[in-house]
């Protein structure tokens, strides 16, 4: 060890050490990625009855949320995310709904 390395070990000071790096914070939300499961899932699951409308209207839900909490905003890669899944969760509501009128006349 170098006598550097061993002072900041004994001090505490890690910012003199050469492989010292910032740890990044892990344990983001999962609210992105669960609305974008969710809204394919919606699509996917479009001609089994209802169960695409529930799955979209879930995945909307859980994009608005994802969305509205601060760690998810200041974050880009999972802001696209939450967006895509809401934008997902409305393509299989819609297609649901699509799929669902023709059927309600039988009902």
């Amino acid at each position: 060890m170098t006598a550097a390395r061993i002072r900041s070990t004994v001090t505490g000071d890690a910012s003199s050490s050469a492989h010292a790096r910032p740890q990044a914070p892990r344990g983001g939300s999962r609210l992105p990625s669960v609305s974008i499961a969710l809204g394919t899932l919606s699509i996917a699951s479009f001609w089994v009855f209802g169960l695409g409308f529930v799955l979209g209207v879930s995945a909307v839900v859980c994009g608005a949320l994802a969305t509205s909490r601060s760690g998810v905003a200041d974050d880009e890669p999972a802001s696209l995310r939450a967006l895509l899944g809401v934008v997902a969760g409305v393509a299989g509501i819609t297609v649901s709904a699509i799929a669902l009128f023709p059927v309600l006349e039988y009902l």
